[in-house]
């Protein structure tokens, strides 16, 4: 779909690049910075989540989950090199896209999962309900992955990433309700999984649900940037003016 559109209805996309925001230098500082954070999160998921839950293939998962966030704290601090970077961009930047998830949605996720499989003595979720319920949270980030792509591609599609494109009302109003679809779809989702909670889950401890209901809802939001992190991604490989040059400047 996206190859039937030219350079110039995504040129707005350029512009964290133009700002410096996501230049190559300011990419390396932060998969430096990733690598702590990533590390913490594993820690937390592990000790305070992973535990003292009966979630089912949970050794699988953290083990699988630990090689994945390993292979990425390496590949951020290889890509963080100057001058590996300047030589592959956009190798750096598709590991930032997979590092972004796994902090601000994979490792809060599976804690949310591992929480609500809580073992505290008392009674617990069983394995049937709890991966029904992890089918059913996929399944709603699915549906919003989808909307958002097409969303984004009508948006796309109409000239609204065009330079120079009027941020008028019209593309204010257009944009306010494909989000409301969007954000509906979302919210239904969460007042669903926290009723959902509620039947198959013991825990009354606020925290936790706090903790389950941010995970979720956090995994939610980055499965809506993801498209346009992947449409960037696809603009990079295919525009050259979407890279930067050995000196540091962004091509024209």
């Amino acid at each position: 779909m996206l190859r039937k559109l030219n350079e110039e209805d995504f040129e707005v996309l350029r512009g964290p690049f133009e700002s410096g925001r996501q230049s190559p230098g300011a990419l390396s500082g932060a998969l430096i910075l990733s690598i702590f954070c990533q590390a913490l999160l594993f820690a937390l998921e592990y000790f305070m989540a992973g535990r003292y839950t009966v979630y089912p293939y949970k050794d699988q998962i953290l083990l699988f989950h630990f090689v994945f966030t390993l292979i990425l704290s390496v590949s951020s601090l290889i890509y963080a090199i100057p001058i590996v970077y300047k030589k592959s961009e956009k190798m750096q930047y598709l590991i930032s896209i997979l590092v972004s998830q796994n902090v601000f949605s994979f490792s809060l996720f599976i804690s949310a999962l591992f929480i609500i499989g809580y073992d505290g003595g008392g009674e617990v979720a069983n394995a049937e309900s709890l991966i029904q319920f992890t089918y059913i949270v996929l399944g709603i980030g699915f549906l919003i992955f989808v909307a958002t792509f097409i969303r984004f591609f009508i948006l796309l599609s109409n000239g609204h990433y065009r330079k120079g494109s009027k941020k008028d009302a019209l593309r204010s109003r257009f944009e306010t309700k494909s989000y409301v679809r969007i954000a509906i779809t979302g919210s239904l989702g969460l007042v669903f999984i926290i009723q959902y909670i509620a039947r198959i889950s013991t825990i009354n401890d606020i925290n936790m649900i706090v903790v389950i209901v941010l995970g979720i809802a956090l995994f939610f939001v980055m499965l809506f940037i993801l498209p346009e992190q992947l449409v960037i991604l696809y603009c990079k490989f295919r525009f050259k003016s979407f890279n930067f040059n050995e000196r540091g400047y962004l091509n024209k």
